[in-house]
């Protein structure tokens, strides 16, 4: 599959995505949403988010925005927000969900391999499971070069180094399970790839006995996994490379 094919693939596939968020969402009401709601849906994203540094006045690019929520949470915090999305119906959907909770952002449709932005345009850059799908080599070469010096990128990504957990993701049923056929999971081999380019690259990995709450509803057990993930992983650090996701921190 050539690059031009692949892109094509992840946009067609990104727009029947939102075609079907559309239906939930068809009323303002329903697109307005508190900060905790969005920093608090995974339990990486709170501090990975921290990793932003303060956020009032500064430039902040939403590198592949989605729906657009954490470009909002960036904007209530005083940030001068700028959000893409490969997928135009998410870039849409994205406007009506900055509109909706009142901040203004500056979106685009566009691709994170070939960003429509001037040389050092953004003093940070925010990312949730965005990387894994592109050329990391060229997406990293464009982020770097939108990235102000002294300016920071905070990436939350899914992981792939343990095997039971891509034996789940195989076969086990659960929400928001579809992906593109060229999507994969970061993986030790590729953070070479980043460090070339952002040398000071940190990589830290979250939810090792609490993944299971991908398929658990949140109560009891997946509050214990959590509470035991706390203190096993600060024991153990070397059991972050088993871990579902990574955040990736790179200074520039």
């Amino acid at each position: 599959m050539t690059a031009r094919d692949r892109l094509a693939v992840e946009q067609e596939f990104h727009d029947f995505q939102c075609g079907q968020r559309a239906a939930d969402f068809p009323f303002d009401d329903a697109l307005r949403f508190t900060d905790d709601a969005y920093l608090d849906h995974e339990t990486w994203i709170r501090p990975a988010f921290a990793l932003l540094g303060p956020l009032d006045g500064r430039r902040v690019l939403d590198y592949g925005c989605g729906h657009g929520m954490a470009a909002v949470v960036m904007a209530r915090a005083g940030a001068r927000v700028t959000a893409f999305d490969l997928s135009p119906g998410y870039a849409d959907e994205a406007r009506h969900r900055a509109r909706a909770n009142g901040v203004s952002i500056h979106l685009a449709a566009a691709d994170g391999e070939r960003l429509p932005f001037a040389d050092g345009a953004f003093d940070c850059v925010w990312g949730n499971a965005v990387l894994h799908h592109l050329d990391l080599n060229k997406a990293a070469r464009e982020l770097r070069r939108v990235l102000a010096p002294g300016g920071v990128a905070v990436f939350c990504e899914p992981w792939g180094e343990n095997p039971l957990l891509t034996l789940a993701r195989r076969c086990l049923p659960y929400p928001g399970k579809g992906h593109t056929p060229d999507e994969t999971p970061l993986r030790l081999r590729h953070l070479p790839i980043l460090r070339e380019i952002f040398p000071r690259l940190e990589c830290e990995g979250w939810q090792f006995l609490s993944m299971a709450r991908r398929v658990l509803r949140p109560g009891k057990i997946t509050a214990g996994l959590e509470w035991c993930d706390e203190r096993l992983l600060r024991l153990a650090p070397s059991l972050r490379r088993f871990c579902r996701y990574v955040v990736l921190t790179l200074p520039h």
